[in-house]
């Protein structure tokens, strides 16, 4: 099984209508048989066309059966639940996003922001900061793939007390790293009370690659899937979640240069993590994370002082327990739409959509035609080209704040049901118009 990416180009539509249903159909079509896509974004707009890249899960092979439903499957929403107020944080993994595209450089905004809200849904990109996750008691840690089945509409998610989290790492060349894993597994039962029931070493390893897109997009490749797959079937039984940590292949001289901030490059090992875990949600439907496993103690470099941005990878050995902390009470993924349940929340159920400005995915898309209010943030500089304000949104659906600080004034006005230009200043004439 083969995890990989491809460019694509789609001519514009004339003022962006129907866009979801318009990418969807073409991006399908492009696709060979038994192709599954996994993972999609629009890098840059411009007058050639949509530029984007498309994550793509092929050469199965009847080693698993295929995902219940496709990423570009969509459910129109009924209703809007507005009992609670529940925001969704995305900071997409691999772009180089100032702030979250690091090392859990997201946390404090997330810990912000789920301040102003019931429940805050976001992912592990946003806090994973290697042995360090500071997740807000009323955030869900949810991988990014069910975040955008969840905004589609096919997908539910029931929060749960705690999940039994199974560890699968690979067997190491280095038996120190193999110890380090299995006591950061211990280290969590201990002072987390997670329940880890069995850690398994895989010798046939999974190869995954990290490299960049011409965009400048962290991405990459990942061959012989199908061994995990094995361990994920053959104890199926005796997991709610699973934990992953392998070696990602990333040229050497990449790790000094990130952390020593050469040429501004993009935090090489996320985006591919982020291709492993969608490819595992979208089969197995069950919550998934990746930490990196370093390949060998040579390139625990003696850095000095980083990046704060930078700074909880630089004195982790195996970054692990961030991903078994979120984990721990990662929500359950229903492959249907479960309204009116207590703890299970749909589509109908979120408030509002918070993502750095300019970023345009499926769940962006999703947000656009359920009606969802987003709010971009321009302080959230990162590598997409793209101008939101051009999208088709109605009025009163799009908002673009400079900073965070202000994403939470934007949320606490929706939440109030206060119109934003009620509170600045000058006040507009209101609007009469004869008839």
């Amino acid at each position: 099984m083969l995890l990989s990416e491809r460019n694509l180009v789609i001519p514009l539509v004339r003022n962006h209508s129907n866009l979801l249903q318009y990418l969807s159909g073409i991006v399908l079509k492009k696709l060979k048989s038994g192709e599954i896509p996994v993972r999609f974004v629009i890098t840059k707009t411009d007058r050639q066309g949509y530029h984007c890249e498309l994550g793509i899960l092929s050469n199965m092979n009847n080693v698993v059966s295929p995902p219940k439903n496709s990423i570009f499957d969509y459910n129109v929403r009924s209703h809007q639940n507005t009992t609670q107020f529940n925001a969704v944080l995305l900071i997409p993994t691999g772009i180089g996003a100032e702030i979250g595209g690091h090392s859990g450089d997201g946390g404090a905004v997330a810990r912000l922001l789920a301040a102003s809200c019931d429940n805050l849904i976001t992912h592990p990109n946003v806090v994973n900061a290697s042995d360090i996750n500071e997740l807000p008691e009323n955030a869900l840690y949810v991988e990014g793939s069910v975040i955008t089945r969840l905004l589609m509409g096919t997908v539910s998610i029931q929060k749960v007390h705690s999940n039994r989290v199974m560890l699968v790492i690979d067997e190491h060349e280095d038996g120190y790293f193999d110890e380090a894993a299995v006591n950061s597994a211990s280290a969590a039962r201990v002072a987390l009370g997670l329940d880890c029931p069995l850690v398994v070493k895989m010798s046939k390893k999974v190869l995954v690659e990290a490299f960049y897109a011409s965009s400048g997009r962290a991405v990459g490749r990942i061959q012989y899937l199908e061994r995990l797959c094995e361990v994920l079937e053959k104890y199926r039984s005796q997991y709610d979640a699973v934990a992953l940590a392998t070696v990602i292949e990333v040229p050497p001289h990449l790790y000094e240069d990130y952390f020593e901030g050469k040429n501004n490059i993009v935090n090489p090992w996320g985006g591919v993590e982020a291709m492993l875990t969608h490819g595992i949600s979208m089969l197995y439907d069950i919550p998934s994370a990746h930490s990196p496993m370093s390949t060998s103690e040579e390139f625990d470099l003696d850095l000095g002082v980083v990046d704060p941005r930078k700074s909880a990878e630089s004195i982790s050995i195996t970054n692990l327990h961030c991903i078994l902390k979120g984990l721990h009470k990662s929500p359950r993924i229903i492959n249907s739409l479960m309204y009116d349940h207590i703890g299970i929340l749909t589509v109908a159920d979120i408030s509002c959509l918070v993502i750095p400005d300019g970023c345009v995915g499926l769940p962006t898309l999703a947000a656009l035609e359920q009606g969802i209010p987003v709010i971009a943030v321009r302080e959230n500089k990162n590598l997409m080209q793209n101008k939101l304000e051009e999208l088709p949104f109605a009025p009163g659906k799009l908002f673009i704040a400079d900073n965070y600080l202000e994403a939470v004034g934007l949320m606490n006005a929706l939440k109030a049901g206060v119109a934003s230009e009620s509170v600045r200043r000058p006040l507009a004439y209101t609007t009469v118009h004869e008839y």
